[in-house]
């Protein structure tokens, strides 16, 4: 079982955002920026490859709530997946990184 997946059973506690029947957003334990917090859905799919678009269907509105909640709707913020080994995923779950709070930086090999 995954770590994320550890998390939506309860068996690892987190600092949640935001939560659904179907999606959990909590707080990234390493934050990369002021608010940096993960956006899940609670069943398992290894990445957004393999995600059915009705799913990323409900992720799509549930994300808006966060946005909305965390009061960076208006302000701007940065949504990032991370698919495979080259794409940088660490976790076999799908999870969107969601950073604002501050002026996000340039991605890697932007000019």
């Amino acid at each position: 079982m995954c770590i994320f997946c550890k998390i939506v059973n309860k068996e690892i506690p987190n600092n949640t955002v935001l939560e659904n029947e179907e999606f959990l957003c909590f707080h990234d334990i390493n934050p990369a920026c002021k608010i940096h917090v993960l956006i899940i859905p609670k069943a398992h799919y290894d990445s957004f490859d393999v995600t059915p678009p009705s799913v990323m269907k409900g992720l799509t509105a549930f994300t808006h709530q966060v946005a909305e909640k965390l009061g960076v709707k208006q302000s701007g913020y940065r949504l990032i997946t991370n698919i495979g080994n080259d794409g940088g995923q660490e976790v076999p779950h799908l999870h969107f990184h969601l950073l604002a709070g501050e002026r996000v930086g340039r991605l890697v090999g932007e000019k």
